[in-house]
C-alpha cells in the first residue's frame, strides 16, 4: 500500500471503533524516544517518514507528521506526494502534538492510541484535558498495527551477553545493592525498571535487539528481597543464565510484568510516570503509593566510574586510529572521482571493525556529501546516494560500540580548497565547538546554561541549527542517553535542565545546515 492508502485504511478502522483522532508516537513499549525495534515503527509505516523522532496524527480529514529541526529537510522529501502535512516542531504557529490532540478531539469525541507506547503521564494529562470537552481517551487500540498486519516485523530475539567487571568496574551484585540502598532512602518497596538501558546496566549484560544499540527488550522489577528480569528465555545462553542466577536474578516471561505488578498491594512503588507506559500503569492497584520520580539508575549510568572512564578513553584511542585512516583515505582517493557516500561509509565501517573488542556501529553512519549534509540525520542507501566529488564538503557523523566504550564523532572534510563562504561558516562552527570544549564552570551549571557558548558565534550572523548542541552518551549502551544534555532554552517538566556532574559524558556538536546546499558539523565527546 502507498502512504495515502495506509491512511485511508486507518481512517476506516477509526470509523469502525468510533475514534475521531488517532495518535501514533515514535516510542516503543519502553518509551524509547529514538532508536526502536522495527516492530514499533508504526509512525514511520503510516506516514512514510523514516526519521527516528516525532509522531503521526490522523483525523478524518487531516494527517500530520510532527518532527524536530534535525529532520525538516529529510521529511520534506519523504512526505512529498503524500497527504501528510509536515508539522515543524518548535516553529512559530505550529502547535505541539499534544495540544493538537486536545484541540482537534471534538466535543464528546474519542482520542485513540496504543497505550503500550504512550507514557502514563501523557495519558493522565490528555484524559484530564479532554474532560472539559466531555471527550475521552481509548488507550487499548493499536490501529496502525492492524493496518500493517502480517507484514509487520516480529519482535526481535537477539542474544544476550555478559559485560565483564573489567569493563564495568562493578559486579551486578554490587549494582543491585546500590539500587536497594537508594530504594531504602526513598522508603520504596519496589522499583520498576522500564528503560531498555537500565536492566542492562544493573545486571552487566548487553543485548542485540536494536541495530547499533546493544540493549535487549526486557523489564526488571526490584524489591528489597527479590529481583525479577522480564525477557524471552530464548535470548539467554548458558553463560548468561548462570550469571543472572549467581547474582540472585529470577528470569520471568517478557509479558508477565503487568501481572506481577497487579499482585502488589499496599506498597510504595517507585516508577516515573513519564517512563512507565499506560498499560503498566493501569496494572498498579489503587492501594499502592507511586513514587513518581526517575529511576536512580539514570544518574548511575550517566556518571561513569573510574573503570568506565578509563575504558571509554581507550575506546576513543582505537576509534581515533580508525578515523585517521579514514580521513587519509578520503583525501588520497577523492580525486579519482570514483568515491560515493556508500563506499566512504563502508571503508570507515571496515576500519572500525579492525579494532580490538569492536562490537558494532553505535548508530548508522551519516555519510553526506555537500547538500545532503544539510539533512542532519541523512542516510545514504543503495537506492539513493551521491557520488563524492573532489570539491565541497563530506560530512561524516559516525561512532563505534566497543566492549570498553561508545564513541560518537563528526568530521566535515574539505575535499578541495573551500570557498570564502565555506571557510567562514566552518570557522564559526569550530569557534563554538572550541568555546564549549574549553568551558570552566561552577558546580550546579546545566547544559542549558552552557549552550550559548557553542551557538553564540552562529547567532551573531543570524544562523541557528534548530537542535540541541549535545547529548549524553552511554557506556556500551545507547549513544543518545540522558538525563543530561546541552541544549537551548529553559528546562521543561518533560525535559528538565540537569546539573552536570563529574563523570558525565556529553557531546559537543554545533553545526550549520543550509537546505539543499551544504552541512557542516564538528563533534567530539566531552568528559565532565
Amino acid at each position: 500500500m502507498t502512504v495515502n492508502e495506509r491512511i485511508e485504511t486507518l481512517r476506516k478502522l477509526m470509523k469502525e471503533h468510533s475514534i475521531d483522532v488517532c495518535y501514533i508516537p515514535n516510542e516503543d513499549d519502553h518509551l524509547s524516544e529514538e532508536y526502536t525495534a522495527d516492530y514499533f515503527k508504526c509512525k514511520s509505516y503510516i506516514s512514510g517518514f523514516s526519521g527516528e523522532a516525532g509522531c503521526t496524527i490522523v483525523t478524518k480529514d487531516f494527517a500530520g507528521l510532527w518532527t524536530d529541526g534535525r529532520y525538516f529537510t529529510q521529511a520534506e522529501g519523504e512526505l512529498k506526494g503524500t497527504c501528510v502535512t509536515l508539522m515543524r516542531m518548535g516553529q512559530e504557529g505550529v502547535p505541539t502534538a499534544l495540544q493538537f490532540l486536545i484541540d482537534n478531539t471534538p466535543e464528546g469525541g474519542t482520542l485513540g492510541y496504543d497505550g503500550r507506547v504512550v507514557a502514563a503521564s501523557v495519558t493522565r494529562y490528555l484524559t484530564n484535558a479532554l474532560k472539559a470537552k466531555n471527550a475521552k481517551v481509548v488507550s487499548s487500540l493499536d490501529l496502525a498495527g492492524e493496518v500493517w498486519g502480517k507484514e509487520r516485523p516480529a519482535m526481535p530475539q537477539g542474544k544476550l551477553f555478559v559485560l565483564e567487571k573489567k569493563y564495568t568496574g562493578e559486579t551486578a551484585a554490587e549494582r543491585i545493592e546500590r539500587v536497594r540502598e537508594a530504594m531504602k532512602a526513598k522508603k520504596a518497596d519496589a522499583l520498576v525498571l522500564t528503560a531498555l538501558e537500565d536492566p542492562c546496566w544493573l545486571f552487566n549484560i548487553r543485548g542485540n535487539d536494536i541495530a547499533c544499540t546493544p540493549v535487549s527488550y526486557a523489564f526488571a522489577l526490584v524489591t528489597l528481597r527479590k529481583v525479577s528480569y522480564y525477557t524471552d528465555k530464548a535470548k539467554l545462553s548458558e553463560k548468561v543464565s548462570a550469571h543472572l542466577k549467581e547474582n540472585g536474578v529470577t528470569v520471568r516471561p517478557y509479558a508477565s510484568l503487568a501481572k506481577d505488578i497487579e499482585k502488589l498491594h499496599g506498597k510504595r512503588i517507585w516508577a516515573s510516570l513519564s517512563a512507565l507506559n499506560t498499560e503498566l500503569y493501569a496494572a498498579i492497584a489503587d492501594d499502592n503509593t507511586v513514587i513518581n520520580e526517575p529511576s536512580p539508575i539514570a544518574m548511575y549510568r550517566a556518571c561513569k566510574n573510574k573503570a568506565e572512564i578509563r575504558n571509554i578513553r581507550n575506546a576513543h584511542v582505537k576509534d581515533g586510529v580508525a578515523m585517521v585512516k579514514f580521513i587519509k583515505w578520503v583525501k588520497e582517493n577523492v580525486a579519482e572521482d570514483t568515491m560515493t557516500e556508500l563506499s566512504a561509509q563502508d571503508y570507515l565501517y571496515a576500519r572500525r571493525a579492525e579494532q580490538k573488542d569492536y562490537i558494532e556501529p553505535s548508530f548508522p553512519t551519516i555519510s553526506a556529501y555537500q547538500a545532503n549534509g544539510a539533512m542532519m540525520h541523512y542516510s545514504a542507501s543503495e537506492e539513493s546516494y551521491s557520488r563524492v566529488r573532489p570539491r565541497g564538503f563530506l560530512l561524516v557523523d559516525s561512532g563505534g560500540t566497543y566492549k570498553d566504550g561508545t564513541t560518537d564523532i563528526t568530521r566535515t572534510i574539505a575535499l578541495d580548497t573551500p570557498t570564502d563562504e565555506e571557510k567562514k561558516l566552518y570557522t564559526l562552527v569550530l569557534k563554538g565547538h572550541i568555546d564549549l570544549a574549553m568551558a570552566k564552570f561552577l558546580y550546579g551549571t546545566t547544559g542549558n546554561n552552557l549552550d550559548i557558548l557553542a551557538r553564540g558565534p552562529l547567532w551573531k550572523i543570524d544562523i541557528d541549527y534548530q537542535c540541541g548542541t549535545g547529548h549524553g552518551v552511554g557506556h556500551v549502551l545507547s549513544v543518545h542517553e540522558g538525563p543530561h544534555g546541552i541544549r537551548w532554552g529553559m528546562g521543561t517538566p518533560a525535559r528538565p535542565a540537569v546539573k552536570l556532574e563529574p563523570g558525565m559524558v556529553v557531546t559537543d556538536e554545533p553545526g550549520v545546515y543550509l537546505p539543499h546546499k551544504l552541512g557542516i558539523r564538528i563533534e567530539n565527546e566531552l568528559l565532565v
